[in-house]
């Protein structure tokens, strides 16, 4: 059965879909570095910050995908500039040069940390190869692009900003065939609250959290999660992804996004080590 039956293709971003706040600290000479940019959640992240006027490095190995996000910043009249910066979050020469990127063209303030990857296969049979590859973008990437990028953040003139992390229901509680996803995704919420004890109250860490988000990779996860678990990919859409939530519709990335603006502005000046939940009653509610 084709995904095309449920119209699983990833929304066109407006710039109707933005928030759009007015703060003091997003300015073009702030900056934010935007992981996972090239596409989904990472590339309408990118896009939303841009919108708020800020500068923004946008993080991928895809290079031509970053070069569609810079188109789409144009396309919905961002007053901020999006910065392609090829990176391969498992290299560490590449992760210090995002974050030095980042430093030279202004005051880095922000960082959001949302590139990510899965694989379904269940314990006993997962690649470890797979593993290590999942957790090195998901959790060993996140923490050294934080540890090089707090510095920064505390040499500006106040020392405010914050760094966000891309968790997931999967942060909070498990699925099968999912281990080493979730295994990242604890571990970024513990990361979170680190950042957050460490901050000082001025640099902040908190976490987004979200249930399915209607992206290329969640269209490639219902096929392998169908094949894995000998079910139709409506069943998978229908009774695995959305059985438990109250709302009826995947998230989109642009929402996903505005969960960074606001988390990144001086509006959430007291979420800082905590969690944003926003998964339509996916882990909170049962019948």
């Amino acid at each position: 059965m084709s995904t095309d039956e449920f119209d699983l293709s990833e929304p066109e971003l407006t710039a109707d879909d933005l928030l759009v706040l007015d703060d003091e600290r997003f300015t073009d000479g702030d900056v934010a570095v935007v992981t996972g940019a090239a596409s989904g959640i990472g590339r309408a992240t990118a896009v939303a910050l841009a919108a708020n006027g800020l500068t923004v490095v946008g993080a991928d190995v895809d290079e031509g995908g970053l070069d569609g996000t810079v188109d789409l910043a144009a396309d919905v009249g961002a007053a901020g500039e999006v910065l392609p910066v090829p990176t391969d979050l498992t290299d560490d020469g590449d992760v210090a040069a995002m974050v030095d990127a980042a430093a030279e063209r202004g005051d880095l303030r922000y960082v959001a940390n949302v590139a990510g990857m899965q694989h379904i296969a269940s314990l006993p049979e997962f690649p470890m190869e797979k593993y290590d590859q999942l957790l090195d973008v998901m959790l060993r990437a996140p923490f050294l692009t934080a540890k090089l990028a707090m510095p920064h953040i505390r040499a500006t003139d106040d020392g405010v900003g914050a760094i966000g992390n891309m968790s997931s229901v999967h942060g909070r509680y498990a699925t099968q065939d999912k281990a080493a996803y979730i295994t990242a995704k604890h571990g970024l919420n513990g990361l979170t609250r680190a950042i957050a004890a460490e901050g000082e109250g001025t640099l902040r860490g908190f976490s987004v959290s979200v249930g399915y988000v209607l992206t290329p990779l969640m269209v490639n996860q219902i096929e392998d999660t169908a094949a894995e678990r000998g079910i139709s990919e409506r069943e998978v859409v229908e009774d695995v992804m959305l059985g438990q939530a109250r709302s009826t519709e995947m998230i989109t990335p642009a929402e996903v996004a505005n969960l960074f603006v606001f988390g990144f502005s001086s509006h959430a000046s007291h979420l800082n080590g905590g969690d944003m939940l926003h998964d339509g009653g996916y882990s909170t509610t049962y019948e």
